[in-house]
């Protein structure tokens, strides 16, 4: 073990700033939604870009999700949910703010809970999304918009080579004109419940931005992938990501990606590290632990190990970026029609997550597997197969990233620290021999 001292670092500025800058935004959106204005609620991996620019304000279900587990709600829903007779497969990650809106008591709830909203939206990428959504639909009236999601017969491994330009053969015209065609009867409702035409001008501006955003994202993967030594924590990529995300293609967007873009680049020209004697660099494979987020920080006094990538910034260029081609709503089909499935579907997340961990030099994998999400748990162990073929040490998490019951820290990190001795003592074997 190493006499590694960390206590040194400095946060970046740009996380406290983005941090800062959404807080007051669900300030206002909070207070927006509780004066009587329309909202929709989404899952995640809806094209959202037709909600901005429509001027709808959107609840994403995901998010949702981690706002209820971070208040410290998700065990007591869940077992709400075992007495309304649901199974325990259900993917939690998806259902908590369902279940939160079964149960009713608003009181209970972040903001008081959250009224009806004027549309409900959610792609069909998963055996359990169209039911969840058309529950919610049933409990509150609201109307139900859903997404077709045709899977590809023969999926390309390397995706990320093909999909910021070669999107149509990747994808196969026929998704593509299904997406699109789905796209058009999204914005037709929306501009009946907004009153708002849609500007196809305008639109084709804004996707412009969230590239030119995106690209930004890019350069920050393509640093850190190359630095000497990791820079910066991982919970510290994760909202000066995701938070630019929420606001993708706007000027605050923009600039905070430049300024975080900047801040990276100046620590790693000055030298900067996370371990100053960095030994073990990690991945952390999956959606964030949103109840234990300082878990990412377990290692680095210990160990000198240090949590170099998570899937939040990589994807924001991988999974964002479409040349439009002269068609900015083919593009946005684009990006939507198997977004969430390359994050977790075979062969695309093998190979991806494979070349990841090769271009950031990782060690050991921690593999987030929420056992009751099927859509999010199975691809991983193809996942995990394609990682030890590349090298990589994997530790399987069978927990889930918003139900703390099946978490033990105490435990989760004696066990991941055992095989930080064994890979650290490999690693001092080979440098002597």
């Amino acid at each position: 073990m190493s006499d590694s001292n960390t206590t040194d670092y400095q946060p970046l500025a740009s996380a406290r700033l983005a941090t800062e800058y959404q807080r007051d935004w669900v300030r206002g959106l909070r207070e927006q939604i509780k004066a009587g204005s329309d909202f929709a609620f989404v899952n995640a991996d809806t094209p959202h870009e037709l909600f901005h620019i429509m001027g709808l304000p959107i609840v994403t279900n995901q998010w949702w999700s981690a706002v209820l587990s971070a208040k410290q709600l998700s065990e007591y829903y869940f077992d709400h949910m075992a007495s309304l007779g649901f199974h325990d497969r259900l993917a939690k990650y998806s259902s908590l703010p369902l279940i939160a809106e079964l149960e009713g008591d608003r009181e209970r709830q972040p903001w008081g809970g959250l009224p009806s909203p004027a549309i409900l939206c959610a792609r069909q990428s998963a055996d359990d999304h169209q039911r969840i959504f058309s529950l919610w639909a049933k409990q509150t009236g609201a109307p139900l918009f859903l997404f077709s999601a045709p899977a590809v017969p023969d999926p390309e491994p390397n995706w990320w080579e093909l999909a910021r330009r070669d999107w149509e053969t990747l994808y196969g015209t026929d998704r593509l004109d299904l997406m699109e065609a789905e796209l058009y009867q999204l914005v037709q409702q929306l501009e009946r419940i907004t009153g708002r035409p849609f500007d196809a001008g305008h639109f084709a501006r804004y996707m412009d931005a969230i590239n030119r955003q995106e690209e930004i994202f890019d350069e920050v993967h393509e640093m850190l992938a190359q630095a000497p030594r990791c820079p910066i924590r991982i919970s510290e990529q994760i909202p000066n990501v995701m938070i630019p995300q929420w606001h993708r293609g706007s000027d605050w967007a923009l600039q905070h990606a430049e300024a975080f873009r900047d801040e990276v680049k100046s620590r790693i020209e000055e030298g900067v590290a996370v371990c100053p004697d960095e030994s073990i660099r990690m991945m952390w494979v999956g959606a964030g632990l949103w109840f234990d987020t300082s878990f990412y920080a377990a290692f680095e006094e210990s160990h000198s190990a240090v949590f170099a990538w998570s899937m939040y910034l990589p994807f924001a260029a991988d999974g964002y970026i479409r040349y439009d081609q002269g068609d900015p709503m083919r593009a946005l089909a684009a990006r939507v029609v198997s977004m969430n499935e390359q994050l977790h579907q075979p062969p695309w997340v093998n190979s991806w997550l494979a070349d990841q961990a090769r271009r950031y030099r990782i060690d050991v994998a921690l593999m987030l597997i929420p056992r009751h999400d099927r859509f999010s748990g199975q691809g991983s162990l193809f996942a995990k197969h394609a990682l030890e073929a590349a090298g990589v040490t994997v530790i399987e998490i069978w927990s889930d990233m918003v139900d703390r019951r099946e978490w033990d820290r105490e435990a989760m990190v004696g066990r991941v620290a055992a095989v930080l001795d064994e890979v650290k003592a490999k690693k001092d074997f080979d440098v002597v021999n």
